[in-house]
């Protein structure tokens, strides 16, 4: 068809919008030809995609809570008088443990020696 053989239609196909894709075409095909298909979003949350991090951080959370259970709580004693009390078995030790390696005896010992 020529312009000249309906001057009306051409202007009035010159001034009609040109048709535009959205942006979410391929989208949209792709949720038809999967409904089509019979697929649904519920098979996704099952894929090996979300199926294998999500069941390394439930072994990860058991092996944390595991741990935990297994290892001894620890006594914290805050009382500086039970701390005192300790420290002052242990110098009483250390001094006997002293007297025994010096010896009282005045033979062990010869003040010359060291002249």
């Amino acid at each position: 068809m020529k312009r000249e053989d309906d001057e009306k239609l051409w202007d009035l196909l010159g001034r009609a919008a040109e048709p535009t894709v959205s942006p979410f075409f391929a989208r949209n095909v792709v949720r038809k030809i999967r409904a089509a298909r019979g697929e649904s979003r519920a098979t996704g949350w099952f894929s090996f995609r979300w199926l294998v991090p999500a069941s390394a951080a439930v072994v990860t959370v058991l092996a944390v809570l595991s741990l935990r259970m297994q290892m001894p709580a620890q006594k914290h004693s805050n009382s500086s008088a039970d701390k005192l009390a300790s420290m002052e078995a242990q110098d009483g030790e250390l001094i006997a443990d002293l007297d025994d390696l010096v010896g009282d005896d005045n033979n062990s010992w010869d003040d010359s020696v060291l002249l």
